[in-house]
């Protein structure tokens, strides 16, 4: 297993970063799941990552608010599968996942205008369809 997380091309996580807890989970699963542990909370501290920069941490702070606590943690829970394994890999993909969302900087649009050339052809083309439409019509009977 790597030692790290490959969130993009600049930025990599090392594990050292995270802190990984097990509880029960919760829901159906009769005796299996009173007894096994398999649920497992990822920890990440966003205010003291070595590996962030300070641009990079307050989008992250900004992006993820809802998940960030007031201690400046971002906690990921995964309890899908019954393994604490499968839970432990499936909740360091959506870290990735949350991180690289988080990161991701959108394209501004530049505004364009509709060049004249395509402006009047599409005029004429309107033009020529209601005309067309218009020799459908009955003639009108005003004697």
């Amino acid at each position: 297993m790597d030692t790290t997380i490959e969130i993009d091309r600049t930025l990599s996580i090392g594990f050292d970063e995270l802190t990984f807890s097990a509880s029960r989970s919760s829901g159906p699963g009769g005796q299996h799941v009173n007894k096994v542990s398999s649920r497992i909370t990822l920890r990440f501290d966003v205010d003291c990552s070595p590996s962030l920069s300070d641009a990079q941490r307050a989008r992250i702070r900004e992006r993820l608010a809802t998940r960030i606590n007031q201690e400046g943690i971002l906690m990921v829970h995964a309890q899908q599968h019954r393994s604490q394994l499968r839970n432990r890999e499936l909740a360091i993909e959506r870290f990735a996942d949350l991180l690289r969302q988080a990161l991701h900087e959108d394209v501004v649009r530049k505004a364009t205008r509709t060049p004249r050339r395509a402006h009047r052809k599409r005029v004429e083309h309107k033009r020529r369809k209601s005309q067309t439409k218009a020799l459908r019509k009955r003639p009108s009977t005003d004697d």
